[in-house]
């Protein structure tokens, strides 16, 4: 690996960090009885309210539709997550000082394909709170479920909610960006003197 890259790969690295002490995503809804707005803030390793009673509220207005409640000791991945994020810190720090692509590409591979499951197991969590309903709730909709949006806007009832990334979320979006890109990078690298030996080498038998 060039220097440019390892220095690279070291501050994507140290910027995982930050991830610890920001909010991953936000969920936030709003409706004509909290016009102010209520949400969520989903981190590492809890979940709170963007107000210090939300989640309460939250879990109070669910349970008239039937949804179970938003207990974050028991969601067994916030208890993982920070464990898996300080694996892949190490790892790419370690990736930056020994300097081996074949270590880059590994690494690359696992964290970028360790965000795509962080990102599924999100929008499966939101499955199952939303469709998985209690069928003795006070109100029950036909064939209405709850599941927020990963990304973007949704109306649920006569709430608005809307679901976009927190800061953590925006740094690990652009570490797993950066991360692919100096990847593909070091590999075009190594692959251009190869291709253009071998065009000597045509070039000289003809």
């Amino acid at each position: 690996m060039i220097r440019i890259s390892r220095w690279v790969i070291a501050t994507v690295s140290l910027l995982l960090l930050a991830v610890f002490v920001t909010p991953l995503w936000r969920i936030d809804l709003v409706a004509p009885q909290y016009p102010e707005g209520i949400g969520l803030r989903i981190w590492i390793d809890r979940i709170t309210g963007l107000k210090p009673n939300d989640l309460n509220s939250l879990n109070g207005l669910n349970h008239y539709i039937g949804m179970r409640a938003i207990v974050p000791e028991s969601i067994p991945e916030l208890r993982l997550m920070p464990y898996l994020l300080a694996g892949a810190i190490v790892a790419g720090l370690l990736v930056a000082v020994v300097g081996r692509r074949p270590l880059l590409y590994v690494w690359a591979a696992l964290f970028s394909l360790g965000a795509v499951a962080g990102l599924g197991d999100f929008w499966k969590w939101g499955y199952t709170y939303g469709h998985d309903l209690d069928p003795h709730a006070a109100i029950k909709v036909p064939g209405m479920s709850y599941q927020p949006p990963v990304i973007g806007s949704k109306q649920l009832l006569n709430f608005h909610a809307t679901s976009w990334p927190g800061i953590g979320g925006w740094i690990t979006i652009l570490a797993v960006g950066a991360v692919v890109t100096v990847a593909l990078l070091e590999w075009r690298r190594v692959r251009r003197p190869a291709r253009m030996s071998v065009a000597r080498t045509q070039s000289v038998l003809a």
